[in-house]
């Protein structure tokens, strides 16, 4: 007799949209924003420390350059992100006019996160890439030119769109140098320890609980996100808590007790000492002082 699969017992069901998404939970743990975006023509322009920024050649080509690497080329079509902030200049080497779409982000919590990327990412608007980067490109455009009612929350979307197909690209090419969360986020084993460190920072993990979620011993787990992440699983956890600790001191109101018991804290004490190394001052110093003037958004 023939039966129906739904008739037997519960059958192993595929992880939910989104379930283990690492990728979008570390953007959204910096608080990643599509900001301004501006058209230029100009011979060149220069771009301050701190401004995380892509530029997006429309005619003409480009060179981007940053003190200490080698000077980045673009041709029509190409774009480069500058996720780390780098001080660069851009200049054009024929008549060009391109677009620049800056971003913005929690710096204090940011800044470790985007600091394992190279200064210049590169995506070539060759025929690889033009499938997902022409229509994007030309939604922004559209949104830039025509200025209609919500154009600035759909250029903000556009951006973040290709901020996130940017690292994909990368993340995917053979051009991946250092180590960090990017490889680990992108790793099938790796991406659900992330997804639970991020969504619950507050948390004790400990390295057995955190392998638990693998298919691997202590040991290799250990060894597995050392390697790729290149900080120790406690490491991490811990600048993910403190990390949180910063944007809740900056955004909330709350008690420093109430905000160390949020991401983990039993003694407020404790947290105190801990946020001291982090971040050179004791969280209501911190909070009080030029220590918050860190979450810096780019100029205007």
């Amino acid at each position: 007799m023939a039966h129906d699969p739904e008739d037997f017992a519960d059958s192993p069901q595929p992880p939910a949209y989104g379930e283990h998404d690492a990728l979008s939970d570390v953007l959204q743990a910096i608080h990643l924003q599509g900001g301004v975006v501006r058209r230029h023509s100009g011979p060149h322009e220069r771009h301050p420390a701190g401004a995380r920024v892509l530029h997006v050649v429309e005619e003409g080509g480009l060179s981007v350059e940053v003190a200490g690497e080698d000077t980045v080329k673009l041709d029509a079509g190409d774009l480069v992100l500058l996720a780390r902030g780098d001080a660069h200049s851009v200049r054009a080497t024929s008549p060009a006019s391109w677009v620049t779409g800056e971003f913005l982000v929690e710096t204090v919590v940011a800044a470790p996160l985007l600091g394992v990327l190279p200064p210049a990412i590169v995506v070539r608007g060759d025929a690889g890439s033009e499938a997902w980067l022409r229509p994007i490109k030309e939604l922004l455009m559209w949104e830039v030119t025509r200025g209609a009612p919500g154009a600035r929350v759909m250029v903000s979307r556009a951006l973040d769109l290709l901020f996130i197909w940017t690292l994909r690209s990368w993340a995917a090419s053979d051009d991946v140098r250092r180590a960090g969360w990017l490889t680990a986020a992108m790793d099938p084993v790796l991406a659900p320890i992330l997804t639970a460190i991020h969504r619950d920072p507050g948390r004790d993990w400990s390295v057995d609980e955190l392998a638990r979620l693998t298919s691997l011993s202590r040991s290799a787990f250990a060894t597995r996100f050392a390697e790729s992440v290149g900080e120790t699983p406690g490491s991490y956890v811990l600048r993910c808590r403190l990390g949180h600790a910063a944007y809740l001191l900056r955004g909330t109101s709350d008690p420093v007790g109430r905000i160390a018991a949020r991401v983990g804290y039993i003694s407020e004490a404790a947290f105190s000492r801990a946020f001291s190394r982090a971040y050179g001052s004791p969280p209501r110093v911190w909070r009080g002082g030029t220590g918050a003037d860190s979450f810096e958004r780019p100029p205007e």
